[in-house]
C-alpha cells in the first residue's frame, strides 16, 4: 500500500510540474530582471492571457522617441489586454552601461509606465531567452533597436516589425487591433 501511494504521489508532482510548464510558451515561460532593481519578474505569472508588444530598446538611438508611440499605445489599449514589455540592449552600442540612465529615459524623459528590464542582448548566441523564442517563431533577429514583436494572447501568433516601422503606423495598429480582438 505504501508503495502505491508514494507512485501516486510521484504522479501527481510529475503532472503537477508538467502542468505548470505547459502553462506559458517559450516566450513567457522565464523570469527576467526589471530594470534598475534586483527583482525578477516571472512573465508567464504577470503576462500569460495579454497580447504582447516586445521592443528592444535603446536610449541613445534614433528610434529612441518611439517610446512616445509605444506608451500611447499601452495607455490606450491596456484595458483591451496589452502589454508592452520594454529589453534594452547594448546590441547595437547605442545604450548607456549605467541602468541608472537608461532609467532616466526611459521613465523620466519619455514617461514609460509599461515594464522595461534590464539590459540583455537580442540577437545571437547571447540572446535573452525571450528573444531566442521570438526569433525561432519568426526568423527574424532584431537588425536594429526598436524592433518589435506583436503576440498573440496564446503565444502562437507572433508578428516581426521593424525599426523603421512606427507603433503609430496604421499597419502596426491594424495588427496589434486583430490580434487583441483574437479568442
Amino acid at each position: 500500500m505504501k508503495k502505491t501511494l508514494n507512485l501516486a504521489a510521484v504522479l501527481a508532482l510529475t503532472f503537477s510540474v508538467q502542468s505548470l510548464a505547459a502553462q506559458c510558451g517559450n516566450i513567457l515561460g522565464h523570469s527576467v530582471q526589471q530594470l534598475k532593481t534586483r527583482e525578477s519578474v516571472d512573465l508567464c505569472d504577470e503576462f500569460k492571457g495579454k497580447t504582447l508588444i516586445v521592443v528592444n530598446t535603446a536610449s541613445k538611438c534614433g528610434f529612441t522617441p518611439q517610446f512616445e508611440a509605444l506608451e500611447t499605445l499601452y495607455q490606450n489599449y491596456k484595458d483591451q489586454g496589452l502589454v508592452v514589455l520594454g529589453f534594452p540592449s547594448n546590441d547595437f552600442r547605442q545604450e548607456h552601461s549605467d541602468e541608472e540612465k537608461t532609467a532616466e529615459v526611459c521613465y523620466l524623459t519619455y514617461g514609460v509606465e509599461f515594464p522595461m528590464f534590464s539590459t540583455s542582448s537580442v540577437r545571437g548566441d547571447n540572446a535573452n531567452p525571450v528573444f531566442k523564442a521570438l526569433i525561432a517563431k519568426t526568423g527574424e533577429s532584431p537588425s536594429w533597436n526598436f524592433n518589435k514583436y506583436i503576440v498573440s494572447k496564446d503565444e502562437q501568433q507572433v508578428v516581426h516589425f521593424g525599426s523603421r516601422t512606427s507603433p503609430d503606423d496604421p499597419k502596426f495598429i491594424a495588427e496589434l487591433e486583430k490580434l487583441l480582438a483574437a479568442k
